[in-house]
């Protein structure tokens, strides 16, 4: 029976006596405290996959607004561009951008999305493993391997940080997620299980003390165009593991400078949109526009 992993370290120590992957030791872990099989433990999380699959499809299509009006059809320009002009860093790049966007965007219109590990976050996991899965075809046993791994990533973190942009910042969605999906990259093509905890720290470091700041009190501005920015730093995170370029900071002492950023922060700079951009001059015109919209 596998239960107590509370760190990183103890993680890593039961996968290398066990001689297992993360996701083996994790499902294994699920299935005991969940009292199910592990056969229905990656049924289970063969229906995340599948949501946000069916969320991305759907966003690609859709350019309908949100209810404020103020974002919804970013994916279709992207689309559009990129079909005049392909980007710079190549087709991978194309797909984890607009699928971020298509899974973000989906959730605005009050679309089914996974919550990986918020809402707020949703775009940056589904366009990283589905993006790459489709790129270097990486089949379904492996996306949903990758998909337990990232969970067990998010697990770990949750035990020492609500992840909740008001009790940390947007460092613990959108950073979180961003660490999930190099913790995905890292292990779809081959990396071991130290890589895979270097690809979490780096990726993590590189965020840390990002603010949570909405816009009227909406998750639109600047939540949305934050998944495909942190699905790329995701991809550079694995780049830099897959490479055995170490974190200097062990992973779990990364997660304790998280746990301390956040509690540091100001109240005003966790989802209260009292301050950051959701205090700019153009934010003020957008929440006032919006409460003029509601009174008529």
């Amino acid at each position: 029976m596998i239960r107590d992993i509370r760190t990183f370290n103890d993680l890593m120590q039961v996968c290398l006596q066990k001689q297992k992957t993360i996701y083996e030791v994790f499902e294994q872990r699920e299935a005991s405290l969940q009292e199910i099989s592990v056969e229905e433990v990656r049924v289970r999380v063969k229906k995340s996959l599948d949501a946000m699959k069916d969320a991305i499809k759907k966003g690609l299509v859709s350019n309908e607004k949100s209810i404020s009006n103020q974002c919804g059809d970013d994916c279709m320009r992207l689309k559009e561009r990129f079909q005049n002009s392909g980007a710079i860093f190549g087709k991978s790049f194309e797909k984890i951008s607009t699928y971020a966007l298509a899974t973000i965007e989906e959730n605005l219109r009050m679309g089914k999305i996974v919550a990986c590990p918020t809402a707020g976050s949703c775009g940056i996991v589904p366009s990283i493993l589905v993006g790459i899965s489709e790129e270097y075809n990486f089949d379904e046993e492996t996306q949903i391997n990758a998909l337990i791994t990232a969970g067990a990533i998010a697990t770990i973190i949750s035990y020492k940080m609500a992840l909740a942009g008001a009790v940390a910042g947007c460092q613990a969605e959108c950073g979180v997620a961003c660490a999930m999906s190099a913790g995905i990259l890292t292990q779809m093509f081959g990396g071991n299980i130290e890589q895979i905890l270097n690809a979490v720290a780096l990726s993590l470091k590189n965020i840390m003390g990002l603010t949570c700041d909405p816009v009227a009190g909406l998750v639109e501005i600047p939540c949305v165009k934050r998944n495909p920015f942190l699905a790329v730093n995701a991809v550079t995170a694995y780049e830099l593991a897959i490479s055995d370029v170490k974190s200097k900071i062990p992973v779990d002492e990364v997660v304790d400078a998280m746990v301390q950023t956040g509690e540091l922060m100001s109240p005003l700079l966790k989802e209260s949109s009292q301050a950051g951009l959701a205090k700019t001059k153009t934010a003020l015109e957008i929440e006032e526009n919006l409460k003029n919209s509601i009174r008529r």
